[in-house]
């Protein structure tokens, strides 16, 4: 059980791609996190910003897009924003929400500090961003 009541936590549980992660240590990637609730058709992330923030879906679509044309969509589970962040780059896509978003929203120095300090949540990570950069 977790140590903490957190309607976030359960959800972020049942996420596959962080299914190797402990009670305390999802409880801990929640309180670093911030749930933010979004609107549809809101732009969260723009092409060639730096990347100060990366988000992972909770539930909804977003649409991954650049140059305007739509490349990718995301669902419950996908993280979106860290590409950049963990290659220290500037933004190489867009993001905007096809239907309501629940996300947990982490700031880039959040998101590098849980990788390191939750070696499962750096790898899946780190999977993550080798998938879309392949």
């Amino acid at each position: 059980m977790f140590k903490k009541h957190s309607p976030h936590a359960a959800r972020f549980k049942a996420i596959s791609r962080f299914s190797g992660l402990s009670d305390d240590e999802i409880q801990e990637i929640c309180d670093k996190g911030t749930y933010v609730h979004l609107p549809q058709a809101w732009s969260l992330i723009a092409e060639q910003t730096p990347a100060d923030k990366a988000y992972v879906i909770l539930s909804g679509s977003a649409s991954v897009r650049q140059h305007g044309e739509e490349i990718a969509q995301l669902g419950p589970g996908d993280v979106m924003g860290e590409v950049a962040i963990v290659k220290h780059s500037l933004r190489t896509a867009s993001v905007v929400s096809l239907t309501e978003l629940e996300v947990l929203h982490f700031t880039s120095e959040a998101l590098t500090r849980l990788a390191e300090d939750i070696p499962t949540f750096g790898r899946a990570l780190e999977a993550s961003t080798a998938k879309r950069t392949e």
